[in-house]
């Protein structure tokens, strides 16, 4: 090609605006998921391509399974700059399917790790000429299943980390087996955010936030229910408040066999004036909260963000199975009788600055690293095949049984029969969807009613 002369004009370049949007596909199993995948591909799409014009279409997708998020859930999740009008559910062959047939530039995968080690293998399995670039990670504090968890998730072109901490474990596990620990990009949780906390005169509201699963049992949580509301007693004219999670009925990234509404409505003595049951989007709770307690919620990373005083409670010991020995060496650990006696916790420095939160004002930078590295893969046309460190010949097994709760093949093709059909006219479509809501509400009723009363009756 002929050198331009210095009379040609150089090439205009077509303004960002302009240029086709970037796809982002979002995969999430549960509300707290949907909410970490929906905002990690805001963050990560933020100036992907260095101006932040370009414009970014973002699908949500929820699989479908006993978590499923409801319309309740979703609003309540707050804003995630998707419309939960157009986010709709999915089995996975039919989001192999969709990723297919959209052509979408990032998918970002919200799930459990078993969730996730399947799609890698059906995206691998499509084999497509342009595949998107693949995310995952974790909603919060990684406590239990660590090597489990993160094997699950290997694959993907980026591992987030919501920590340095979070970050060096990731790495050593994945070096510790042999696998690439290259996708491995240390982040923080994408939700985090809010005014730092300042005191307001006349306000002193403790908050006390509820875990699905943590503690299991109905003594535990009869205790830690009870304690909340004689501390309401002790303090009269302090507001307490027990944030929920769900409604009764409702499912969670966890299962809640014992809601906290039907052991309140058994408590001797009733519930006193300034203790309440609250819902609704944590940030917003945050707003107006003096103190936080917890067991082991990521609320407490959340509270330690905008420095509000926050409590990890060791009533019931400092144990794996409650995840709250994950804040040793934070200063938060206490138990009810000091915060009955006015105690509050003071967070060590150190241990806040390597978990992520970001209280000394550096969150605004913590996506700059995996932001660039998507920007990155996003231009550098063909990738590699997803290589999962899971095969059929390395975990012959442990991997087709993963594979096949998602009716995928051992090879990550469909099973036989699995392949969605396509809907016949208006009328079929409209009797099929009217089958699949009531089918998928017997199934949700199996698990949240009716086989937690079989559970019980087999410990008896």
């Amino acid at each position: 090609m002929p050198p331009r002369t210095s009379n040609e004009a150089e090439p205009a370049e077509t303004p960002a605006a302009l240029r086709p949007a970037l796809r982002v596909a979002v995969l999430a199993d549960s509300d707290t998921r949907w909410k970490w995948g929906a905002l990690t591909a805001r963050r990560l799409t933020a100036g992907a391509d260095g101006t932040d014009a370009r414009p970014v279409e973002v699908s949500g997708l929820l699989l479908r399974g006993r978590a499923t998020p409801t319309p309740r859930q979703l609003a309540e999740v707050g804003e995630v700059g998707i419309d939960i009008e157009r986010v709709r559910e999915v089995t996975a062959v039919e989001f192999l399917h969709t990723v297919r047939d959209e052509g979408y530039d990032l998918v970002v995968l919200a799930l459990v790790g078993g969730g996730v080690q399947a799609m890698l293998h059906g995206l691998a399995a499509l084999d497509l000429p342009r595949r998107p670039v693949v995310v995952t990670g974790y909603v919060g504090v990684v406590y239990e299943k660590l090597a489990d968890g993160l094997l699950l998730r290997h694959g993907a072109d980026v591992v987030l980390a919501n920590s340095a901490h979070d970050a060096e474990r990731f790495r050593a596990v994945y070096e510790g087996v042999g696998a690439d620990a290259s996708a491995v990009t240390e982040a923080a949780l994408p939700f985090l955010g809010g005014a730092p906390y300042r005191p307001e005169e006349g306000r002193d509201t403790v908050v006390f936030a509820a875990q699905p699963s943590v503690p299991a049992s109905r003594a535990d949580r009869t205790y830690l229910l009870r304690r909340l509301v004689e501390h309401a007693r002790l303090h009269p004219r302090r507001e307490v408040l027990l944030k929920l999670r769900s409604k009764p009925g409702e499912h969670t990234t966890h299962i809640e066999e014992l809601p906290y509404q039907k052991l309140a409505q058994r408590l001797p003595g009733g519930l006193p004036p300034n203790f309440r049951l609250v819902y609704g989007h944590m940030g917003e709770v945050l707003d107006r909260t003096d103190l936080l307690v917890t067991v082991s919620s990521t609320a407490a990373l959340e509270s330690l963000h905008r420095r509000i005083p926050t409590a990890v409670l060791t009533d019931l010991g400092v144990r794996e199975t409650l995840g709250n020995h994950h804040f040793v060496g934070s200063g938060l650990l206490t138990s009810w009788d000091r915060l009955d006696g006015g105690i509050r916790p003071r967070p060590d420095t150190e241990w806040v600055a390597g978990q992520g939160v970001a209280a000394d004002g550096s969150y605004g930078t913590a996506y700059d690293t995996a932001r660039a590295k998507v920007a990155a893969l996003l231009g550098a046309g063909e990738l590699p095949p997803l290589a999962p460190y899971y095969t059929p010949a390395t975990a012959p097994g442990y991997l087709p049984g993963i594979l096949g709760r998602h009716h995928l093949a051992p090879d990550g093709t469909p099973l036989p029969g699995a392949a969605a059909p396509q809907e016949p006219g208006r009328v079929r479509g409209a009797v099929r969807e009217t089958v699949r809501n009531a089918a998928r509400g017997a199934y949700r009723q199996g698990v949240q009613r009716v086989a937690p009363v079989i559970r019980r009756m087999g410990e008896l």
